[in-house]
């Protein structure tokens, strides 16, 4: 069965970085998950930070449910008050349990401890890592149509990783080494 990851808001609130996850879901590498309340923190923060205005917040929840109809994850607040890690982000850790994930993909990992058995969290630069190490084509593969969709300005994907290195300097660095490794 393909890995199930609870993406939580922090890693869906930078632009490039959100769209290189939901185009590494939809290229097969992993199965994404949020709840609405993660959707809705994402979408708050933006509109607070001014990065978006409510509407478009809304437009990209919108998007993103209809890309990823199966995401949602429902019922996670019957798990919230088993939860142990940090309060304020009990809920990401309830919505993992209730879908059975593996992984939640946060940038705040002291938040997630502890966790339940069998469930982890992980950081976006190791997560994306893994899995370009589990499934290197479709990765970029996945990255190449990511790149090649930008339009303003246009990017290929020297400029997407540029963009990305701030966030994920690791997986950055072995999609680099891996394609001077191809192009040589």
């Amino acid at each position: 069965m393909l890995l199930a990851a609870v993406l939580d808001a922090n890693v869906l609130f930078p632009m490039i970085l959100r769209d290189t996850l939901l185009r590494v879901a939809a290229a097969g590498c992993f199965r994404a998950h949020w709840s609405e309340r993660i959707l809705d923190e994402m979408s708050r923060n933006l509109v607070e930070d001014h990065r978006v205005t409510p509407d478009n917040a809304e437009r990209l929840k919108r998007q993103m449910a209809t890309a990823f109809p199966d995401a949602a994850v429902e019922d996670w607040a019957l798990h919230e008050g088993a939860m142990s890690n940090d309060p304020k982000d009990r809920h990401v850790a309830a919505a993992a349990v209730a879908i059975g994930a593996d992984l939640i993909v946060t940038a705040n990992l002291k938040d997630f401890v502890p966790l339940p058995d069998g469930l982890r969290a992980i950081g976006p630069d190791a997560f994306l890592c893994d899995r370009f190490l589990a499934m290197p084509e479709a990765m970029l593969a996945a990255l190449d149509r990511q790149a090649a969709g930008y339009r303003n300005p246009p990017a290929g994907l020297a400029e997407l990783l540029d963009w990305l290195e701030r966030d994920v300097p690791d997986f950055v660095a072995a999609v680099r080494a891996q394609e001077a490794i191809g192009g040589a």
